[in-house]
């Protein structure tokens, strides 16, 4: 029995290795694809993804509409309806212009993806200081990984990642992120790796996507970010402090379609004379005013709020 246990393990494994690499060679064509369209071609094509998906398909429309009223309660059912009609608009733009890392040269990436004040970072490398770079899932978090262009092939800039759970996209996220330069950590590694580039003693720029909403058993500490009380990630301040790290604040803008400007600024001179979770804090106040500035470039089809503190005190209110 055991033998023919072993056979069909084996063959079970080999079928889902067939099936994953069928899905990846699938869906990396596609993509591949994608990346070869000219802009214009792009974005004639997310135009025309826009009347199913929001109208057929109504893809997370109750998610989306439910976090633009919480988050602005004082604007009219119009101004609601106007963002987030822009939103979905924006949305399909940045999965598709995504797929563009997969061929876009370098030079029209730099050109599409403008770095301001690039010189802090360089202050601080050249300083021997490795830095944290906060960031939220706002403007076209994907083409961020392009900052790897703009230093010196020995400067290592990481990012932080979350792994997917399907295998083959994956697999095909790390390629696109890992072409412009940039190394790719997991999340659950990330400690391990701070602690080798300190043992280094070469400073490094770690980017650290830091507005994600812990999983239920992680809902420790809550602040306030757009009229909602919500438990926050403090991973990013914790690595940030412990290994002496400098904290920046990377904000984006959206200059125009296909263009971004992201500017660099400091998030607190000294991280480690703060008490804790003031560094979290005070990102999510910088967040915050990016959002206002730009409500649709932010990623409102995620379900940032589920574990909101005032959200049980909504539905019932709703429901009297």
């Amino acid at each position: 029995m055991r033998g023919i246990e072993n056979n069909k393990s084996g063959h079970t494994s080999e079928s889902w290795r067939v099936i994953d690499s069928v899905q990846y060679g699938a869906v990396y064509s596609v993509v591949k694809f994608l990346s070869l369209l000219p802009f214009s071609l792009l974005y004639l094509l997310s135009d025309a993804l826009f009347l199913p998906l929001y109208y057929l398909v109504r893809y997370r429309r109750k998610v989306v509409r439910r976090n633009l009223k919480e988050s602005f309660p004082a604007k009219t059912d119009e101004e609601i309806l106007r963002i987030e009609k822009r939103f979905y608009h924006f949305f399909i733009d940045v999965v598709l212009e995504s797929c563009k890392l997969l061929s876009i040269s370098p030079a029209e990436m730099k050109k599409r993806m403008n770095f301001v004040n690039m010189d802090l970072l360089r202050e601080m490398l050249a300083g021997g200081e490795s830095v944290s770079v906060f960031l939220g899932h706002y403007g076209n978090w994907e083409w961020i990984s392009s900052s790897g262009l703009w230093f010196d092939e020995n400067e290592t800039v990481a990012q932080v990642y979350h792994p997917l759970r399907n295998k083959p996209v994956d697999r095909i996220m790390l390629k696109i992120r890992r072409r412009m330069g940039n190394a790719c950590v997991e999340m659950t590694k990330t400690v391990r790796f701070v602690a080798e580039l300190k043992d280094s003693g070469t400073p490094r720029i770690l980017g650290l996507i830091a507005d994600q909403s812990p999983a239920k058993n992680g809902l420790k500490h809550y602040l306030h970010f757009l009229n909602h009380e919500v438990p926050v990630l403090t991973g990013s301040e914790k690595v940030t402090k412990h290994f002496g790290l400098e904290a920046v604040f990377l904000g984006v803008k959206r200059v125009k379609r296909g263009y971004y400007e992201c500017n660099l600024s400091v998030l607190h001179p000294n991280p480690a004379s703060l008490p804790d979770y003031e560094l979290t804090s005070i990102f999510f106040e910088r967040l915050e005013s990016e959002i206002q500035r730009q409500p649709e470039c932010y990623l409102w089809s995620h379900k940032r709020f589920k574990y909101a503190k005032n959200k049980n005190d909504r539905q019932e209110a709703e429901l009297q």
